[in-house]
This record gives C-alpha cells, sequence and structure tokens, in this order.
C-alpha cells in the first residue's frame, strides 16, 4: 500500500492520484521523459504546441499498455493552460506530476537580439512554467502530494550567444526555490534539472547552425565531458523518475546539474 508522509494539518487520501503532465512533450527529452513516466506507472498527459507529435507521442505509451493523452497548448497563454490542464484531469484524473520542460531557442549575441527575440524565450520558459505551476499546484495540494520539476541548464551559468534563454534557465531556479517553500507544507517538492549537452533535435540545430555534421559536433563537445559522452534524453528521464518518486520526498528546491560532469 501506497503511503505519504506530509502535515497533519492536511490530511489526504492515502493513494493520491498518479498523473503526470509533461510540457514539450512532442520530441526529445519531453518525450523520454513521458515514456519513462509511463514505465513508472503514471498516466501521463504530453502537451505540446505540436498536436501531431504530442499525439504520437500518447500513441507509443497506449500502444505499449500505458495511459495517456496527448494534447496541443500554447503554454504562455493562460487560457489556453487552464483549458489543456482541465482536459487532462477530466480524461486520466486529478495530475499530481508536473514536468516543465517546454522551451526554445532564440540564440544571438546581444547587440543583434530582438526584443520579440527576448520575449519569445521568456514567455515560453517561465511564463510558461509560472502558468502550468499555478494551474496543476491546485490538483496537489487538494491530492496532499505533488511534485513539479523544472528543466533549467547549465546554460543559466552564462553562455554565450543566449542572454535570454540563460537568463530564462536562471530564472527556473528561482522559481523552483520558491515553489518548494511555499509549496512544501502541502507535500508538494519542487525541483529543477539542469542538463548539459543533450543530444536531442535542438543541439542537432546548434550544429547545423555552425556548420558542423552532428555526429562531429557530438563528438567535439564529448570530449570537454568528464565521462566522454554526452548526455541522452533518458539520463534526463531517469533523473525525473527519481525526483518524482515517493523516495525523493526530502528532496525539494533543488538544482541538479545531469552534465556528466561538476558545474556550478
Amino acid at each position: 500500500m501506497r503511503r505519504t508522509f506530509v502535515s497533519v494539518d492536511n490530511p489526504v487520501p492515502e493513494s493520491p492520484s498518479r498523473v503526470a503532465v509533461v510540457t514539450g512533450a512532442g520530441r526529445g527529452i519531453g518525450a523520454a521523459v513521458a515514456r519513462r513516466l509511463a514505465e513508472d506507472g503514471f498516466a501521463v498527459g504530453l502537451i505540446d504546441l505540436d498536436e501531431a507529435g504530442a499525439k504520437a507521442g500518447a500513441d507509443a505509451i497506449t500502444a505499449t499498455g500505458g495511459t495517456a493523452v496527448g494534447l496541443a497548448a500554447d503554454i504562455s497563454d493562460a487560457e489556453e493552460v487552464e483549458r489543456v490542464v482541465g482536459e487532462v484531469a477530466d480524461a486520466l484524473g486529478p495530475p499530481t506530476v508536473l514536468v516543465n520542460n517546454a522551451g526554445i531557442t532564440r540564440d544571438n549575441l546581444l547587440f543583434k537580439m530582438s526584443e520579440s527575440d527576448w520575449d519569445a524565450v521568456m514567455g515560453v520558459h517561465l511564463r510558461g512554467a509560472f502558468l502550468m505551476s499555478r494551474a496543476v499546484q491546485k490538483h496537489m495540494t487538494e491530492q496532499g502530494w505533488g511534485r513539479i520539476v523544472s528543466l533549467s541548464s547549465t546554460s543559466a551559468l552564462g553562455n554565450r550567444g543566449q542572454a535570454n534563454y540563460s537568463t530564462a534557465k536562471a530564472g527556473l531556479q528561482g522559481f523552483t526555490k520558491t515553489l518548494a517553500v511555499e509549496l512544501g507544507k502541502f507535500g508538494v517538492t519542487a525541483n529543477a534539472i539542469a542538463p548539459g549537452f543533450i543530444a536531442t533535435d535542438m543541439t542537432a540545430a546548434t550544429a547545423e547552425r555552425v556548420g558542423m555534421g552532428f555526429e562531429d559536433f557530438k563528438d567535439a563537445a564529448a570530449k570537454e565531458i568528464p565521462v566522454r559522452r554526452v548526455g541522452e534524453p533518458e539520463d534526463i528521464a531517469h533523473t525525473v523518475s527519481f525526483l518524482v518518486s515517493d523516495g525523493a520526498g526530502f528532496v525539494s528546491g533543488q538544482v541538479i546539474y545531469v552534465a556528466g560532469g561538476p558545474k556550478a
């Protein structure tokens, strides 16, 4: 029997709902996280601006015996967020796990960066995480159990050509620590994962932009990483799996660098 350890001031069901929401789940890290959470026994709502990608990911989970729905939403839009969280709750049950993974890049040096490039990145990473967390925490606090994991990045430490992205990813770390303080008494933990180089479509696009083949790009990156390899989406999914488990109930407000070596 699953038991939950929370404040005596907040009596809750012995078995909170095992429903997870993953944003940016149409591909890459988000898709890998959704698959892993389904393997862990969660029903999963895959949210992405790309409806086809979200539905394909959900279909792949259900084909292997899991439970999932794929839904489209712009997470920077408050009405869209309320709608899609409501649809997940109606279809699967109250969500108690949220993975804020959705992200975009609009890289450029500061003097070339447009206001729209700045606003777009802030809108998805920071506004999106805020809106999703605000919408889902209502279900978590009612259940007396919850897990919020937000994807930061080693770029939060500063990275040339990423003033917008680095700022957003650093902001997510402060956001995470504040959520941990505010929501802890309701049985909700909040943590952030800061990936290093992960082989995804996003890093492949970076390789193309700098004029390198993706394999050469990965090989060059691996030489600078202590474990001598680049990360895979599953590396992040494994870490999410731990952070949303019952065993991680005393881990909150932390930023875990998953980068093949020491950071921060």
